[in-house]
């Protein structure tokens, strides 16, 4: 595994990769080298933050249960500037939001899957992320998203 240190507004994401593909985002960890995929994730990053791109076009590889990867597949399809429910998600996949809400704190990849996109029913919700509830705010805020926050 290979990781990269990218700094962000959000504070600095160390971004990991291994057999071509990015596997995690971490608040937390030691860069050690880069590769054209990690080059390729820090610019796409820095598009993000700086208002050039909505979308991550890299290669994910989500570890875990068929279900960590089916609730990562269903924040992938939540369009940038725009939020879901841990309800929403649960009648989609037919669990209970408190599973979904387990699964987006289970999120190996955040910010590029963007499990900061979904909220509790009354309000924000929680967020696994370095800052917390703020720097999931701070993710919404930069893309227009949940307008009662702003």
């Amino acid at each position: 595994m290979t990781t990269l240190r990218v700094e962000t507004p959000v504070g600095p994401l160390f971004v990991s990769e291994d057999g071509g593909a990015i596997t995690r985002v971490s608040w937390r960890g030691m860069a050690d080298e880069s590769s054209p995929l990690l080059d390729a994730a820090a610019r796409q990053i820095d598009d993000y933050f700086h208002g050039k791109r909505q979308a991550f076009d890299l290669p994910f590889r989500v570890s875990g249960s068929d279900f960590q990867r089916a609730i990562c597949e269903a924040m992938l399809a939540i369009p940038f500037g725009e939020t879901r429910t841990y309800g929403d998600l649960a009648r989609d996949l037919g669990v209970s939001a408190q599973a979904v809400g387990q699964g987006c704190g289970g999120n190996p990849i955040p910010v590029l899957i963007p499990c900061h996109r979904v909220l509790a029913a009354s309000g924000l919700g929680g967020y696994s992320g370095a800052g917390g509830a703020e720097t999931k705010v701070a993710l919404l805020r930069h893309e227009g998203a949940g307008g009662f926050l702003i």
